[in-house]
């Protein structure tokens, strides 16, 4: 069993964790839309002569860029978070048997 003051923790753990995500998340949103982009001189004028077709396929292109590679960080970035944590609580639990 965990101890009242370990589960207090973590549950303090989670909840700044999920603040902070909570709050890069309005950051992100409130910037303005300039911000998201690097003003690439070249995709400028490829997309300012194209069509409404292509601006949209442009615009999908680069979601399909960017989101599936933010996903896996993300992903990633929680599994090593709980791997550390299951590390860090089997750690306590033999310290603990040891003592014995």
């Amino acid at each position: 069993m965990l101890s009242y003051r370990l589960r207090n923790r973590i549950r303090v753990e989670k909840r700044f964790l999920l603040a902070s995500i909570a709050l890069l998340a309005l950051v992100m949103l409130a910037a303005p839309l300039p911000a998201f982009s690097q003003s690439c001189a070249l995709c400028y004028t490829q997309a300012a002569s194209a069509g409404a077709r292509m601006i949209q396929a442009l615009r999908s292109g680069i979601l399909i860029l960017i989101v599936p590679p933010t996903f896996m960080s993300v992903c990633m970035i929680f599994i090593v978070r709980h791997k550390s944590n299951q590390f860090r609580l089997d750690k306590e639990v033999s310290d603990r048997e040891s003592n014995w």
